[in-house]
């Protein structure tokens, strides 16, 4: 059993939180405050129950050392901004001074840590800095969804600190609309797939080829499947070391019938250009690199979209970023958004499909957007997530 945050009686205890602030900075400005308003909840029910809040979050890989551009220090700003109050802040997580200022901490007010993976012991899983992170509070809550596959000190080493852990809203909701999806979903139920690499999708595939009844793929990582079907894909973009299980994938569903890949694809011998050319997925040339799904691609899988219940979606079709090769996403999370207007439950995957969801403006039209990309891919695979185990008492 995973406790909840409403379990706990937090009137005058310090609970320590953590979030998955890895949210992208533009010259030290959060650009997307998507991950910090979904916490909100959590934090709000804290500071009104008469909490004293310990904050802690990683922001992208500085590999194990400090680095100022990945300082979690505008990102506190911009909490502070949301919550309307002020926000102390440590530069050290572990330091004397740090612990100091947890221990000054009076109810109703929040310590934010510096970024957890200015240290290598982090991503170690390192028991005595778990044990060192476990100082900054009486209570233990993970609401890091985005994280809950990873095994990392501030998120399953150091539950074996407390007595008292448990999950936030942000983990309690996701897990409660994934798992009630997942054991029964609306049928027929069709997985759309993208994104750039197919080594985190692999098992995902393969756990939803005698699950779905259809599963659609597009992006980059389609290019290693359609060369091990035989295909040149010209330049495109294709993992050698996968291509056999690729193969593997494509003959285990063929009795199914229910994998289903591009027809055709916009093309262009450089992400940089500022145009591109529709071949069909037989006839892309040498010196070319598919970036985007066609027309012909675009008219199939919505076609397969309108006829399904579900939907899950986790990764975008092309290179989104570029206004050049952004249509098949944009036409694709279009399409999901109106068949959801008309009772389709949607569910889509964080990481980059929430990006292109909140580029075009779409996230409010989908069902449920997760905020945990590789967290979500985990738990649809059928496998267990690490930190949610390491709360189990």
């Amino acid at each position: 059993m995973i406790k909840t945050l409403k379990t706990f009686d937090l009137k005058n205890k310090t609970v320590l939180l953590r979030v998955d602030y890895n949210v992208p900075l533009d010259d030290e400005k959060v650009i997307d405050d998507f991950r910090i308003k979904q916490t909100l909840p959590t934090i709000q029910y804290c500071l009104e129950s008469g909490a004293k809040l310990v904050i802690m979050s990683h922001l992208g890989r500085p590999k194990g050392k400090p680095d100022q551009k990945l300082s979690l220090m505008p990102v506190g700003e911009a909490l502070a901004d949301l919550l309307e109050m002020p926000i102390k802040f440590s530069s050290n997580c572990i330091s004397e001074d740090s612990h100091d200022v947890t221990l000054g901490l009076k109810p109703g007010e929040i310590h934010m840590l510096e970024n957890l993976r200015f240290y290598e012991n982090e991503v170690k899983n390192d028991h005595d800095f778990s044990a060192q992170l476990a100082k900054h509070g009486d209570i233990f809550i993970n609401d890091a969804f985005g994280t809950a596959h990873r095994s990392h000190a501030s998120n399953v080493g150091i539950a074996k600190h407390f007595s008292r852990k448990g999950i936030g809203f942000l983990i309690e909701n996701e897990l409660n609309f994934l798992s009630k999806i997942l054991s029964k979903p609306a049928r027929p139920l069709t997985l759309v797939l993208g994104g750039a690499k197919i080594d985190s999708k692999i098992d995902l595939i393969d756990h939803y080829i005698g699950i779905a009844d259809k599963i659609l793929i597009g992006g980059g990582m389609a290019f290693t499947l359609l060369e091990a079907r035989g295909i040149n894909v010209g330049k495109s973009i294709v993992n050698k070391s996968k291509v056999s299980s690729a193969a593997e994938l494509i003959n285990k569903a063929k009795p199914r019938k229910n994998l289903f890949l591009p027809k055709d694809v916009i093309c262009s011998s450089s992400i940089e250009n500022d145009a591109g050319k529709t071949y069909d997925i037989t006839k892309i040339p040498t010196g070319q690199m598919g970036l985007d799904i066609g027309p012909k691609t675009i008219e199939s899988f919505s076609k397969h979209i309108s006829d399904s219940e579900t939907v899950i979606w986790n990764g975008p079709m092309g290179v989104f970023e570029s206004d050049v090769f952004h249509n098949g996403t944009k036409s694709i999370a279009e399409h999901i958004a109106s068949c959801t207007k008309e009772g389709l439950i949607s569910i889509m995957g964080g990481g980059d499909t929430a990006s292109a969801l909140r580029k075009f403006k779409l996230e409010s039209k989908m069902t449920h957007l997760s905020t945990g990309g590789g967290a979500s891919i985990a738990l649809l695979s059928g496998k267990k997530l690490p930190a949610m185990f390491a709360l189990e008492v």
